[in-house]
């Protein structure tokens, strides 16, 4: 197993679905919906049948549980060629988001502008970094299972910028970067990004990880900016419209 798809897997520990099967070494992962990372088909590895059979059992998972057919596939390998050929395209109804840089680096080092870490989340955390104070089971899981940390910062009575960070072995995941509008430009991105790095170094880990959409511009400078660095890509591809219907009854 190669160096991309070791650190896809960790990511996905750090994402945790709220149901998972297995084809082969394929990850088959339910949340409800809540996220394309936790409601795709991993394909990392052999799927341990014919390709055509593989996708045809994603199809049947996603449809028995009420999301669409998605697969998640490293960039530019011999799998993504296959799945091509098979008649899947680019997922991009999942824009801005269906191409995906993962990037590493050293943990975030530095003042952390009032951000503190905690070890459950606030509703005003929920209510950042989900739409909601009171959020569904599938954030609660995928957010909330593992050792995670929470940083918020807080301002004019408020929480004004949020972040998650998982552990994963040695790996700090980071994810759910998010600062309220009206206090950008402060700091308190880079603020947040040093209290949770510093808050991964207690834990044990020596490096992050971060998963960013390609079109996200303004983080991708951010952690460029603190010394993160692309490692490889990921797309999410579907099928090509009447592919994959229903199996009858």
């Amino acid at each position: 197993m190669n160096s991309a798809e070791l650190l896809e897997l960790t990511c996905s520990q750090a994402w945790p679905p709220l149901l998972e099967d297995r084809i082969g070494d394929w990850r088959l992962r339910w949340a409800d919906g809540f996220t394309a990372r936790a409601n795709s088909a991993l394909a990392i590895g052999d799927p341990g049948k014919p390709l055509p059979e593989a996708l045809r059992a994603v199809c049947d998972f996603a449809h028995d549980h009420g999301v669409p057919p998605v697969v998640q596939v490293i960039q530019n390998t011999s799998t993504e060629d296959a799945i091509a050929a098979h008649g899947w395209v680019h997922h991009v109804e999942h824009r801005p988001a269906h191409e995906v840089r993962v990037m590493t680096g050293p943990l975030p080092r530095g003042t952390s502008a009032g951000a503190v870490v905690l070890d459950e989340p606030t509703p005003g955390w929920w209510e950042l970094t989900t739409g909601g104070a009171e959020p569904a089971e599938a954030p609660r899981h995928v957010l909330g299972t593992g050792k995670v940390g929470f940083g918020v910062v807080e301002s004019d009575g408020g929480t004004a910028g949020a972040v998650r960070g998982g552990i994963v072995g040695e790996w700090l995941h980071i994810a759910r970067l998010e600062v309220r509008e009206e206090f950008r430009r402060r700091g308190l991105a880079s603020g947040l990004m040093n209290a949770i790095g510093a808050w991964g170094a207690a834990q044990g880990a020596t490096g992050v990880v971060l998963q960013v959409a390609l079109g996200n511009s303004g983080a991708l400078k951010l952690y460029e900016n603190l010394g993160c660095t692309e490692h490889h890509r990921y797309r999410y591809w579907a099928p090509a419209p009447g592919a994959c219907e229903d199996r009858p009854s």
